[in-house]
């Protein structure tokens, strides 16, 4: 950190946000954040920002509602203070599944959001693992679309032994290029697609696998872990196809019920996520679940942003699981 940036935590992720303080090796700057009684919002810098690179460390996970606004007003106190650039450290991008209209007469939040964004003063987002890499055009300031699927992929290849016996799961067919880039992590393995459809109530139905996952230990990757639901179908579909193992890999684990009386039966041999969202206790408390920490390659980011160096670097550095948990200042 420089004398001219200066780190902020608002209410969503406060444990990340330390863990990046920490691998930055600066202190977050003192806010003061309130909740009257209407349930209006105040969210205001305590330190001073006049002419200052500000960082905000704020995903928009649930409640979704509150820490958007929470963000969008500390934003906007941010620039009636006279700060000279506001960034935005948001992990998780909510409304982001809403990006197109898929029936007539529904809106397109995940651009709404965005220029909500815009509007408040934002001039950089740092997000990780967009639902759709096409909302980055939904903003006007700049947008860093990170990728945790190598910390994802490095991480398991730092446990595994062997990885013969190992094929990479989509579980859509839109995650297709996801499971690729695992699987070049993991060493170039095969990779298998689950063909899954959804009727009228809206529950996910695996019609087919594509792809041999007989007596294969299988990874399905994702880029979230919401209600849980077509993740432990498709592990169920593994299963019944002749699947040695199933684990699962997920970048944003949301969890919303009934996630945690889904996976509390165990449908899979390991759930590997990362913190972009806070785990609850009693999800955190299963023994299936391990976390991945984004920040060091946040904070990778947020150093390489002040210095005015390229990110690409921060790319490469984490396909290496010797640098999973290490911050690598090299420029």
């Amino acid at each position: 950190m420089v004398d001219n940036a200066v780190l902020f935590s608002l209410s969503a992720n406060e444990n990340l946000a330390k863990l990046i303080a920490k691998h930055l090796g600066a202190k977050l700057g003192e806010r003061n954040i309130q909740r009257f009684p209407s349930g209006e919002i105040l969210a205001e810098p305590v330190d001073t920002v006049r002419g200052k690179q500000v960082f905000i460390i704020q995903p928009t996970c649930p409640p979704v509602n509150e820490n958007l606004m929470e963000l969008l007003i500390f934003v906007d106190a941010l620039r009636r203070a006279s700060a000279k650039e506001i960034n935005v450290i948001c992990p998780y991008f909510g409304y982001a599944r809403q990006d197109r209209k898929a029936k007539p007469r529904q809106p397109i939040t995940a651009a709404l959001v965005a220029h909500l964004f815009n509007t408040a003063g934002v001039d950089r987002v740092v997000t990780v693992n967009l639902h759709a890499a096409q909302i980055q055009g939904f903003f006007t300031c700049l947008v860093d679309d990170l990728t945790a699927i190598p910390l994802l992929g490095a991480s398991l290849n730092s446990e595994l032994t062997n990885k013969d016996n190992l094929i990479v799961v989509s579980p859509d067919h839109g995650g297709v290029k996801r499971a690729r880039d695992l699987a070049g992590v993991l060493g170039n393995c095969p990779i298998a697609i689950i063909d899954k459809r959804r009727g009228k109530t809206l529950e996910p139905e695996v019609m087919a696998i594509i792809g041999d996952v007989r007596g294969k230990d299988c990874v399905m990757v994702d880029d979230m872990i919401d209600t849980g639901r077509s993740a432990v179908f498709g592990a169920k579909a593994l299963r019944e196809a002749g699947a040695k193992s199933v684990r699962m890999l997920a970048v944003h684990a949301i969890c919303s019920d009934p996630c945690y009386d889904l996976l509390k039966e165990h449908p899979f041999d390991e759930v590997i996520v990362t913190d972009s969202a806070p785990l609850s206790k009693r999800m955190a408390k299963l023994p299936d679940i391990r976390v991945v920490s984004l920040a060091g390659m946040l904070s990778e980011c947020i150093n390489r942003i002040i210095h005015d160096v390229p990110l690409s670097a921060v790319y490469d550095a984490y396909t290496n699981p010797e640098n999973v948990n290490k911050v690598i200042f090299d420029e």
